[in-house]
């Protein structure tokens, strides 16, 4: 028994100081891995850039939308499945925070970065890019019938509009937990029950998820067969019709509503125990480059944090950047978020 103890010591001394002797048998990494959602998306040059300026293949490991890939990550915390977490929203920030998912990084280019998006001080997340969640319209099935369009919130539980309005699932959506969260900023604890009462009365419906509630339920999406012309979408979603139509228009088919716009940063970080840990680093600051945030308007259709990164026309022309969007600490969502939603399902579902 004590020969085998007295040999397994040996073995581990001898491979601890063969892994010690000059580290001419360690390799530099040689890629760099971001774990994302699956809406990431970043354009072949721009990735080429990358993968020519650090000299690290760049591999994306995509799972689900954001709130399946950040229930990866945590349970994968501390030997992740990657270098660099992106995707982690204002809403779903303080679960990964409490978790301890990222090691602190504060990137140079942070400067260029307005305040308002830097959701962190100990710097453990980056913000990369922000997209309002509003209340899209279809012009043309508002024009057609002589139907003056909803302006507000508080609009949408008029008679008028009955019937006309789909959301998304919070527990499913993570625009559907932001248009939440915006009824909870604007009507406060004691009306966004009541408000959603409402909504409910004047025949709300409800779809899982994005996909389901725009491109198969909303009229105004380009091939739609949808019938309801009021939907939870993006600021920017005008202009994503207007570029996917490929032709001049004067005026985009659909068009965002300033009032009850709820304003959903995304932000990456270095992830603790990461496998290579200088190039997710240098991955943090590309995501913050001019050249990746020139990119995210026409790759993702949302906006760059930076604010000396020119928008494309068609952004500038067709999408609405909302004055003062409604908002919530991530303190006070991460605190009240889970019940919420429990109490949100029960109004709107039960």
């Amino acid at each position: 028994m004590r020969y085998v103890v007295a040999l397994a010591a040996a073995t581990v001394l001898l491979a601890g100081l063969a892994a010690g002797c000059g580290g001419s048998g360690t390799k530099a990494p040689t890629e760099v891995v971001l774990v994302t959602h699956d809406s990431f998306a970043i354009s072949k040059q721009v990735k080429a850039a990358f993968e020519r300026e650090t000299g690290l293949r760049l591999r994306i490991l995509q799972a689900g939308d954001a709130g399946e890939a950040l229930n990866r990550a945590l349970l994968t915390k501390g030997h992740p499945e990657g270098d660099v977490f992106f995707g982690v929203d204002n809403n779903l920030l303080s679960r990964a925070l409490a978790e301890d998912l990222f090691d602190p990084y504060e990137p140079a280019a942070l400067k260029s970065v307005a305040p308002r998006y830097v959701l962190d001080p100990q710097h453990r997340v980056t913000p990369v890019d922000h997209g309002e969640v509003c209340l899209n319209i279809d012009r043309r099935w508002f024009a057609s019938r002589g139907v003056p369009p909803p302006r507000t919130l508080g609009d949408l539980v008029s008679p008028r509009y009955r019937g006309l309005l789909v959301v998304e699932n919070p527990a499913t959506s993570t625009p559907g937990l932001a248009f939440l969260l915006a009824t909870v900023a604007r009507y406060g604890e004691g009306g966004w029950q009541d408000y959603w009462r409402g909504l409910r009365a004047n025949g709300v419906l409800v779809a899982d998820g994005w996909e389901e509630a725009y491109t198969a339920r909303f009229s105004g999406a380009a091939g739609s067969k949808g019938k309801r012309p009021i939907v939870v979408s993006y600021a920017s979603s005008p202009a994503a019709e207007v570029y996917f139509a490929g032709k001049q228009m004067a005026q985009a088919p659909t068009a965002s509503l300033e009032d009850g716009c709820f304003r959903q940063v995304e932000l990456a970080g270095v992830l603790r125990g990461a496998r290579n840990p200088d190039g997710a680093r240098r991955l943090v600051d590309f995501l913050l480059s001019p050249a990746f945030q020139a990119d995210v308007p026409l790759s993702m259709f949302v906006f760059p944090v930076r604010e000396d990164v020119p928008l494309p026309p068609v952004f500038r022309r067709f999408a609405l950047v909302p004055r003062s969007p409604l908002d919530l600490p991530p303190g006070e969502i991460g605190a009240n978020r889970d019940r919420w939603i429990r109490e949100w399902t029960g109004v709107v579902l039960r």
